[in-house]
């Protein structure tokens, strides 16, 4: 592949809903731009941009992947990316390294949630896009109604710049609004043909339309407009890429991936109309933490940032970097600016897919690889040590869903924390942890297909296999009445004996645990307080009722004996463990569960079902908020125990339309219906 100039590279995310075929589109522009010879197929597992073996195996997209393609004379980075809400983190990821967004659409399911969600996000951070109306050739594909639909849901901002000729199985071509030519498809060739002439109205109205949209984004050429006058094709491209830079255009092009149809001419819009990294009016998604930003310019320091890594047994680490200033060479050092480390990279390449593409140099606004840069990790920064700079880590959506998970062999468990950690580097948005408390190995992620995704890689990449427990709750205990208790510890064998005895009187408070004294006369003997006060701190790991470790309790060591000869530190260690089991028991013991605050974002239409399912958690509702978008929050509050599926509910629920977060906010006492069987099942796994 030859050296492209920054202002003939293009970075381009295709993003929109699973199965609108993102990955069927970028497969047909490799076989027309000749990189490959063949048409692979989803179906067929065969296809440059899911290699991976669960994207394989699945049928669908789980991670990003780059696929350059090169067309009159640019160089297109497609950065196809996954369709599965699961996999947000791989969209997110892909959108802050392209400088516009490939909203791919399947016409004959119409806007579907995928199209929804990414909008918004595109919305948000200011994002150019074009819209793919991809399978006219369905049976049930209707290209008028799907404009129409667009319109209503996102403005007239959606400028179509082609028109079907025909529909479903009728599809033969495409009208290019621009230049009104027509084009009939053979395969992947077109011929140029008469426009229909019971067509040439439609036409004429769209290229108004379009002409009124261009003229809106400059003044001279509204003044143009207004005299009559026709924009020359300069005029149309410096009117569009304005537009949709400014967000007020986002050209609609129809056709069918799997056809071929339809695919040149989007190539040739994307050429023309999309800006260029160094646009000074680009989107550019890294923002510096500090200092000014520098310009995507070749001439500037070397700055670039590593978006994605890709973890393999086999082949190693990789990892894909965007320049965003200056330019990496072979021989380049490679300064870990975020780290503040130099590591040595074992080559430099470009990738398409899976394969390697040997580079010598990767200017700013391209797109290349690095192998074995073993502490570089997703989101790090790239400089000089002469010139470093940081750019701000992206925000990635909060894990939503959480298995305990369980090595099978001792083999298995050997191996499984460094499996854990390489697919942590691959996913950021999944993380694995010991719980310290319940000591299970937890796995959490944004939905179920992605956490399955993991364990099947656990087993297919690294060999080790797992099975999904029960997860445990981090219950507590405490105590609702006051107790005085006597604890006596005396043991006579020969010898020397043992000795302790102390009197304790027991109260609850909010938290923690706190240990005073009111011993008068020597009782108990000053050095013996701390023994007494350990084995109270000792004796709050596992309390009376489930086992679950004690808070919120007050102990007064009041009154006491003890023996000159017989006492010690662990008699009365012991003396103040026996006081504890005794005088929780008898001061009200309860179970406390851990209650979480509530944050969920969705349309109006689903408010009635979201809250009678909060209800039914044993939720409460604290509040709703409109959000500027339309959406709803609700503020809520409900017991963990009752949200472990909750993402999965929730997508359930409002087809994949809602987000939430969610926090730990207090202990709070659990209903005794509930606290029965916890107790119960405690003492049975016991």
């Amino acid at each position: 592949m030859k050296r492209y100039e920054t202002d003939r590279i293009r970075n381009l995310a295709f993003v929109g809903h699973s199965g609108s075929g993102k990955t069927s589109l970028t497969e047909a522009m490799l076989f027309k731009t000749g990189a490959i010879k063949r048409l692979g197929r989803v179906e067929d597992g065969n296809t440059v941009s899911d290699f991976d073996k669960e994207e394989i195996n699945r049928g669908v997209s789980v991670g990003l992947s780059v696929v350059p393609v090169e067309w009159q004379d640019s160089k297109i980075n497609l950065i196809d990316s996954p369709g599965y809400f699961d996999f947000e983190g791989e969209v997110r990821g892909a959108l802050r390294a392209a400088e516009a967004a490939l909203l791919v659409m399947d016409t004959s399911s119409g806007i579907e949630v995928g199209a929804e969600k990414y909008w918004k996000y595109c919305e948000k951070i200011d994002l150019p896009r074009i819209i793919f109306a991809n399978k006219i050739d369905k049976e049930n594909a209707n290209f008028v109604k799907l404009v129409a639909d667009l319109h209503v849901e996102f403005g007239k901002k959606v400028t179509p710049l082609t028109l079907t000729l025909g529909e479903g199985p009728e599809f033969k071509g495409i009208i290019d609004i621009i230049n009104k030519k027509a084009y009939e498809y053979n395969g992947f060739d077109r011929t140029e043909v008469e426009i229909p002439e019971i067509r040439q109205l439609e036409v004429e109205e769209v290229y108004s339309q379009l002409e009124e949209a261009v003229a809106l984004t400059n003044d001279d050429l509204m003044e143009k407009y207004f005299n009559g006058e026709t924009f020359t094709e300069d005029e149309f491209m410096m009117g569009i890429t304005a537009g949709m830079l400014n967000g007020t255009i986002v050209p609609l092009i129809a056709g069918s991936a799997t056809l071929g149809f339809g695919v040149d001419e989007l190539m040739d819009i994307i050429v023309k109309y999309m800006p260029a990294p160094n646009d000074e009016r680009a989107n550019v998604g890294f923002r510096v933490e500090e200092g000014e930003a520098r310009k995507v310019d070749v001439n500037e320091p070397l700055s670039a940032v590593v978006f994605k890594t890709i973890v393999d047994p086999f082949v190693g680490k990789i990892s894909i970097f965007k320049v965003v200033s200056g330019k990496v060479t072979k021989d380049t050092e490679i300064y870990n600016s975020s780290k503040e480390i130099t590591e040595k990279a074992a080559g430099l390449f470009y990738l398409r897919g899976k394969t390697q593409i040997e580079a010598q140099e990767v200017v700013a606004g391209d797109i290349g690889a690095f192998s074995k840069l073993e502490q570089t990790q997703t989101g790090d920064t790239i400089s000089t040590k002469a010139n470093p700079i940081k750019y701000k880590r992206i925000k990635y959506p909060q894990a939503a869903l959480k298995f305990a998970i369980s090595p099978q062999t001792k083999n298995d468990e050997d191996k499984i924390g460094h499996a854990l950690q390489r697919l942590q580097e691959e996913d950021p948005t999944f993380t694995s942890e010991r719980n310290p408390e319940t000591r299970q190995l937890t796995i959490s992620g944004i939905g179920n297909v992605q956490l399955q995704v993991v364990l099947d890689k656990l087993v297919n990449s690294f060999g080790v296999k797992t099975d999904i427990i029960p997860l445990r709750i981090p219950y507590r205990e405490t105590i609702k009445g006051r107790s005085d208790v006597q604890g006596r510890h005396k043991k006579q064998s020969g010898g020397a004996g043992q000795f302790g005895d102390v009197f304790i009187r027991f109260e609850p408070i909010e938290d923690g645990f706190e240990f005073a004294e009111e011993v008068f006369g020597g009782a108990v003997p000053k050095n013996y307080f701390p023994a007494v006060e350990k084995g109270l701190q000792e004796s709050m790991d596992k309390g009376v009722l489930a086992g679950y470790p004690v808070v919120g309790i007050k102990a007064t060591l009041y009154d006491g004996s003890y023996h000159p000869v017989d006492s010690n530190e662990m008699a009365f260690k012991i003396a103040a463990s026996l006081a504890f089991k005794k005088g929780v028991e008898q001061a009200q013991p309860i179970l406390l569960e851990p209650v979480m605050k509530l944050v969920t974002t969705i349309p109006e239409d689903y408010m009635g079902d979201v809250m009678g399912d909060i209800n039914k958690k044993r939720g409460r509702i604290l509040g709703m908020e409109p959000q500027e978008d339309g959406t709803q929050q609700i503020i809520a509050e409900a017991p963990y125990s009752e949200l472990f599926e909750y993402a999965i509910d929730l997508r359930s629920m409002t087809q994949g339309r809602g987000e939430f977060s969610m926090e730990f906010v207090r202990y709070e006492e659990v209903p005794s219906m509930y606290a029965d069987k916890i107790i119960e099942a405690a003492k049975k796994e016991d």
